[in-house]
């Protein structure tokens, strides 16, 4: 990597932060649709699988690219948002794209953007966003990789998302709950509806598990596109899972075959039902859900799955783990996973959370584990402040200690955590605050132990 590709990279963020934020979102998929038009619909010379839901999506489309990469198939993943650097978001064959492949797709959208934002200026519309563009990049360089199959995970919602302008071959659900309420609904059956709009004439359809209101949703989706459609439970299931060294060991009955103790290298109840969402949708892109995948290609697409800042360890002597749980629903999954892949008697929770999250339900899930709450701040203009969450862990009785920065929080907990065995770290509330913590602790070297 040059330094002028570098330069070059940073020079298209940069063009892309001046932009409306991922945050506004406007339901208008066709401005997005055009600008693709133009370029000649990059995003159709390759199959998709298209993933959404409210937890669980990030991870499960990180195991199915690495299940369609094992097959020996030219993969690209697109997942947002990143946690150190946005070409973290566009990857080809498992490696975030180079510098120069995504200034150069961008050197071939631009002409194409200032076309665009002309004929919105026109129709009185707000100019492409960050977002809309973001994924436009990505389909321009995907296909300039070249790739055979993109992993597509949806951004907010579904319907008039800009990924929607992709068709996908299999539409994944990972589960639904309520989240980004202002948008997309205010109930889970308005939520789903918004979502099941990634599903397309003939598409397969897979879910893991869904409230009755959602699955009847999906099903009535499905039914009005001709797709087939596949739930967790009935069509697939996680059989059987259980602690293993860095990871778990997995049972999955598949929709064309059952894969008996597989090595799943990620921490977590829920890793496991996120892995037996990505086999069924394996099983369905590349043999039509009935031929089942090779005892080889799932062992070695299972064992190269990664989902950074997922139930992530980053230090040692004491243990530290970092999750983004950015939500109540994550946030619940996170203490099922801390209670089942760790033997600590206490754990301190490092939080900060992002303004526009549900704080007071992040804080609740997280209490049955919290011996004691370091609030700090994600470096995020978003960023709740440190004393409101410190407020309500105080509500909740629990002891709290407020700090400016993640590195003064971090420095904190793990000295609390030193001072007995029996005690443990966790880093939490934001994918922002995650991604931080992955930078901190590398350079700290958090690995190598407590010092004083």
């Amino acid at each position: 990597m040059s330094d002028k590709d570098r330069r070059r990279a940073d020079a298209v963020y940069e063009a892309l932060l001046q932009r409306q934020g991922e945050r506004w979102v406007q339901p208008r998929v066709e401005r997005t649709r055009r600008v693709l038009e133009l370029l000649d619909d990059p995003q159709k010379t390759y199959r998709v699988v298209h993933v959404t839901g409210t937890n669980g999506k990030t991870s499960t489309s990180r195991i199915i690219e690495s299940l369609v990469r094992a097959h020996g198939l030219r993969t690209g993943l697109f997942t947002s948002p990143h946690l150190e650097r946005f070409t973290e978001r566009i990857v080809v064959d498992g490696e975030p794209i180079s510098d120069a492949a995504v200034a150069d797709a961008w050197d071939e959208i631009e002409p194409f953007v200032g076309i665009v934002d002309a004929e919105l200026e026109a129709g009185g519309d707000a100019p492409l966003t960050f977002f809309e563009l973001l994924t436009v990049l990505a389909f321009v360089a995907f296909a300039d990789a070249p790739i055979d199959v993109l992993v597509l995970e949806v951004g907010m919602g579904g319907s008039w998302d800009s990924t929607n302008t992709a068709d996908g071959d299999v539409a994944v659900f990972a589960p639904v709950a309520l989240d980004h309420a202002d948008r997309l609904g205010e109930t889970v059956a308005e939520i789903a509806a918004v979502k099941a709009g990634i599903i397309k004439d003939g598409a397969a359809v897979v879910s893991a598990r869904q409230d009755a209101a959602v699955e009847a949703v999906l099903r009535e989706t499905a039914a009005a596109h001709g797709a087939s459609i596949a739930f967790e439970g009935e069509a697939f299931a996680l059989v059987e899972q259980r602690l293993a060294v860095g990871g778990q060991q997995i049972t999955v009955r598949g929709l064309a075959g059952t894969y008996e103790e597989e090595y799943l290298p990620m921490y977590g109840e829920h890793q496991g039902f996120n892995a037996a969402l990505a086999i069924a949708a394996v099983e369905s892109l590349v043999g039509g859900g009935s031929q089942p995948i090779a005892g080889d290609v799932l062992a070695d697409g299972l064992g190269a799955a990664t989902s950074p800042g997922r139930l992530q360890l980053v230090g040692a002597n004491p243990t530290v783990v970092v999750d983004a749980a950015h939500n109540p629903h994550g946030a619940q999954a996170l203490v099922t996973a801390l209670r089942g892949s760790f033997d600590f008697d206490e754990w301190g929770v490092v939080l900060g959370i992002l303004s526009d999250k549900d704080a007071g339900g992040i804080v609740s899930a997280l209490a049955p584990i919290a011996a004691h709450v370091f609030a700090t701040v994600p470096d995020s203009d978003r960023a709740d402040s440190a004393d409101a969450l410190a407020d309500l862990a105080e509500a909740r009785g629990l002891p709290v200690t407020v700090h400016d920065a993640l590195a003064e929080a971090a420095d904190a907990a793990r000295a609390w955590a030193a001072a007995s065995d029996r005690r443990a770290v966790v880093i939490a509330g934001s994918v922002v605050l995650a991604g931080e913590a992955l930078v901190l602790s590398a350079a700290d070297e958090w690995k190598g132990g407590w010092r004083e």
